[in-house]
């Protein structure tokens, strides 16, 4: 869930979630921790949420706590919004690559890969098999002309017989 922002003329940042006033470096660990934000100028309804990052990035720089490459800020300078969709590329790009490479690692997870490759291959033989076993069997059933079990006609038999009987009769045997 997006958590939502107001920003009123005095600059105050409201947290609507908790409803407080929350200041940049709590909205930056809100981000840092997972949690989406939107920040929203309270007098005109605009998103302002760009703006207010990059005031915490901002903010961050002039307290020696950023971790951005020198590099990487004048590219971004440079390019513009195309430094950070192709940034943001990259950055995916390498955590995929990490994360395949983590599952790969991880024993359990390819023993189970391995066993439910084998088990879907013994899925698709045993279908394969009753396939076969339906083919071959679907005429013999024709010809016999009756599916019912030949315990279940005797016991038919047997309540046909009995509701025959006289009513003293069933008594008696119940």
């Amino acid at each position: 869930m997006v958590r939502l922002i107001k920003r009123y003329e005095s600059r105050k940042l409201y947290d609507t979630e908790e409803s407080r006033y929350v200041s940049l470096e709590e909205i930056g660990r809100f981000v840092r921790g997972g949690q989406e934000i939107k920040v929203i100028d309270n007098a005109t309804e605009e998103d302002v949420t760009a703006h207010t990052l990059t005031q915490i990035i901002l903010e961050g720089g002039r307290n020696g706590r950023t971790q951005i490459p020198i590099d990487f800020l004048h590219d971004m300078v440079r390019m513009g919004e195309k430094a950070w969709s192709t940034g943001i590329d990259q950055m995916q790009q390498g955590v995929d690559r990490i994360l395949e490479a983590s599952m790969d690692r991880l024993a359990p997870i390819r023993r189970a890969r391995d066993e439910m490759t084998t088990l879907r291959s013994r899925l698709e033989e045993l279908e394969g098999s009753l396939l076969r076993l339906e083919k071959d069997s679907g005429p013999a059933r024709k010809a016999t002309g009756s599916r019912t079990p030949v315990k279940k006609k005797a016991a038919t038999k047997k309540k046909t017989a009995r509701s025959k009987a006289p009513k003293s009769k069933q008594a008696k045997t119940t």
